[in-house]
């Protein structure tokens, strides 16, 4: 019975692992998050291991310290976790399996629930998620910690040589169109081609619609790298497309029931450089109410197809109906 148990549990662990993995690129598809490991793997069994060690040393902190199950189950709690590992195993100075990055990994996987359920008591009140605010948080305070000589945990300048000098390099078309999918690839910090196509794959396994806003928004943002004139290797390496990519993704069906205005206005998030910019304007339209009527609330937030046929059906039922539903 004993091993039945563990048996059962084990599998649970597991599914609350990969909703964790995909709920990165916005997702809720385990599924998605196998597909999402295979392509971590195939850019770096190194970063595929960091990745996996974070989600589970949040998902099981969430766990310990008693969070809402449904929330644990749907992975709330490891997709900032994933985040902290992988962007830690990217900036890591040292080199692949550098077995002490690990201590950190998991201590700031952990930290990241107690922040997480810190900041849901405090953001309720205006119905906004959390999203990556305890990634930001922790990974922010590790770099602050740390630095290129510390002896243990060394990792790369945030401003790598050369970055804030004229960009006077020829810009190459093809290579910027390249860089277009890899801009979806580095939400997992990945810079691959093959992988990153991958990825994309994984979120048009859960919603096509929100795998062409990532594409839009990708596209959008490297698009307005290039109205900044930014380094070249940034726009080649996908790093100028994937704020775009997420921002599109965001309001392009996922928070907001897709229909002309929010697509429109999901392309010009993409232009945002940063997802601060696309929440401060969001913010904005919902207190003037153009878009409040499309807003959905953070716990009825489902696929982009879903969240439309939900929308279709409320507008279709009686009026005294619509003024106990929420779409």
């Amino acid at each position: 019975m004993g091993i039945i148990i563990y048996k059962s549990f084990a599998v649970q662990l597991m599914v609350w692992g990969l909703r964790g993995v995909s709920r990165v690129i916005l997702a809720n598809n385990p599924l998605s998050g196998a597909l999402i490991l295979a392509a971590l793997f195939w850019d770096s069994p190194w970063q595929c291991l960091l990745g996996t060690l974070g989600v589970l040393v949040s998902t099981l902190t969430a766990l310990i310290i008693g969070q809402d199950s449904a929330e644990v189950s749907a992975g709330h709690h490891g997709f900032n976790g994933m985040l902290v590992s992988l962007l830690m195993g990217v900036f890591n100075l040292a080199g692949d399996w550098y077995w002490w990055l690990l201590l950190p990994a998991c201590l700031g996987s952990a930290t990241c629930v107690f922040l997480s359920s810190s900041l849901s008591s405090l953001l309720v009140r205006w119905d906004l998620p959390v999203a990556v605010f305890p990634f930001n948080l922790i990974f922010i305070l590790y770099l602050l910690c740390t630095g290129p000589n510390n002896p243990y945990f060394p990792h790369h300048p945030a401003i790598p040589p050369g970055a804030l000098e004229v960009n006077g390099t020829e810009l190459s078309a093809t290579a910027v169109l390249h860089g277009i999918p890899l801009g979806v690839g580095q939400i997992y910090a990945c810079g691959v081609m093959g992988p990153s196509l991958l990825l994309l794959g994984a979120v048009f396994l859960y919603s096509p619609l929100l795998a062409i806003h990532a594409v839009l928004g990708s596209a959008v943002g490297t698009l307005a790298g290039l109205s900044v004139a930014v380094r070249h290797d940034s726009l080649y390496s996908g790093l100028s497309g994937f704020n775009g990519a997420l921002g599109c993704m965001v309001v392009g069906g996922l928070f907001f029931t897709f229909n002309w205005r929010t697509h429109l206005f999901a392309i010009a998030c993409g232009d945002l450089p940063d997802l601060s910019a696309t929440l401060i304007t969001t913010l904005m339209l919902l207190l003037t109410g153009h878009l409040a009527i499309y807003r959905i609330p953070t716990a009825k937030v489902m696929a982009p197809e879903h969240n439309l046929i939900s929308h279709n059906q409320w507008e279709a039922g009686e009026p005294e109906d619509k003024e106990n539903t929420i779409v």
